[in-house]
């Protein structure tokens, strides 16, 4: 197998930063990241934070994307935050009175508690699209 074959992958490494960051992305805008792997091929490769765009340029062998979903337990990773959810919580609690300032505030604890339940609900392999089909890999974790 040469480096222009994905095949020859073993496992990736990703930022947990990148990976929760593409997630959320994804969930709060129409945008789509990805990780993506450049070639050439080796065992061991980097996977980042990437948005595909018509842009890109075409290559043979063309890079790997990952969908970031595929890189979390759907078992442990909580759903994500909803603004509207934030609000509702707080007009239902009798010793709070609503108000913008409060509505941001509390979200934005709310997504940082995603964020850190996130960095624990990594699987441990993950399956990567190449032209010759799947090809499970070992998922390393940096900075989780």
């Amino acid at each position: 197998m040469d480096d222009a074959d994905p095949r020859r992958i073993r496992s990736i490494a990703v930022s947990a930063e990148d990976a929760v960051s593409a997630y959320e992305a994804g969930e709060r805008s129409a945008t789509h990241p990805v990780l993506r792997i450049n070639p050439p091929f080796a065992g061991r490769m980097r996977a980042r934070l990437h948005v595909p765009s018509p842009e890109d340029p075409s290559g043979d062998p063309a890079p790997v994307h990952v969908d970031p979903a595929e890189l979390f337990d759907p078992d442990l990773l909580p759903a994500y935050p909803e603004p509207a959810d934030t609000e509702a919580e707080i007009r239902s609690d009798p010793d709070l009175e609503y108000s913008t300032e409060l509505h941001h505030g509390r979200h934005v604890e709310r997504v940082e508690e995603w964020r850190e339940a996130a960095t624990e609900a990594f699987v441990e392999r993950v399956e990567i699209e190449t032209p010759h089909g799947s090809h499970e890999v070992e998922l390393k974790v940096l900075g989780a």
